[in-house]
């Protein structure tokens, strides 16, 4: 059963412009560990697939906190939600801490889909609760 879905598209454009305002402090607000340690490895060798990485993170994070009906409030933060791949390139979400907690004491599981072309970065994400 469908408990929410959640959309983002993000402007790639937008995101490089906050990396060059704020440089890596951005990023370390938005991305989690093991998100960072990914963007620095892809920045450095190519860094306009960093800066692609990091947004399609951010509206697949924005797509999450729509999907749970919570916005970008307790215990949803950027830091706690996760985007990570499958050794098959699947896009999923793992979460931490309290935001863990919450999900799975509602027995919620979520699908996530990102996707990204020149100028924009895009994502999809359907939450499902068990039938009553």
């Amino acid at each position: 059963m469908i408990y929410g879905i959640g959309t983002d598209i993000c402007d790639v454009r937008r995101i490089r412009a906050s990396l060059e305002r704020h440089g890596d402090r951005f990023a370390e607000k938005v991305l989690s560990e093991a998100e960072l340690a990914t963007w620095r490895k892809r920045g450095a060798r190519w860094p306009e697939r960093g800066v692609r990485f990091l947004a399609t993170r951010f509206s697949a994070k924005e797509a999450f906190s729509k999907a749970i009906g919570m916005g970008m409030r307790m215990p949803m933060t950027w830091r706690l939600c996760e985007i990570n791949n499958l050794p098959s390139g699947q896009p999923v979400i793992v979460l931490h801490g309290v935001l863990r907690e919450w999900f799975e004491e509602r027995q919620l599981t979520a699908h996530v889909t990102v996707t990204d072309e020149t100028d924009y970065a895009a994502s999809f994400v359907v939450v499902e609760k068990p039938a009553p």
